[in-house]
């Protein structure tokens, strides 16, 4: 079992930034991926972005060059910087790993993009 925590959401501006912390637990030695999706009011949950062990990452073209996932040398924690963010980033974010096929999701963080 993994357990997820986001931290950092919150309300910005179109154009700020905003970074999102996300702090697993729990057997995390199995971790292959770890990664972040999102859902907006309406839509369904989508990729945003997700992290190999070898680190290798994968980007929703929606966020490329505007998003950055990393983790920690004890990959486990995996932080997503967002930059240039635009309404249309506005959703429910939700950290993901994946450990020997299992998904496992945090409860999400909220990240509203307005003026």
């Amino acid at each position: 079992q993994v357990q997820l925590v986001e931290s950092g959401g919150g309300l910005v501006q179109p154009g700020g930034s905003l970074r999102l912390s996300c702090a697993a637990s729990g057997s995390i030695f199995g971790i292959s991926v770890m990664g972040w999706y999102r859902q907006a009011p309406g839509n369904q949950r989508e990729l945003v972005t997700v992290i190999t062990r070898g680190g290798i990452t994968n980007y929703a073209d929606s966020v490329k060059e505007r998003f950055t996932i990393s983790t920690n040398s004890a990959r486990n924690m995996v932080y997503l910087q967002m930059s240039s963010l635009k309404p249309e980033d506005t959703g429910v974010y939700y950290c993901y790993c994946n450990v020997r096929g299992s998904a496992y999701w945090g409860q999400g963080t909220q990240v509203t993009v307005s003026a």
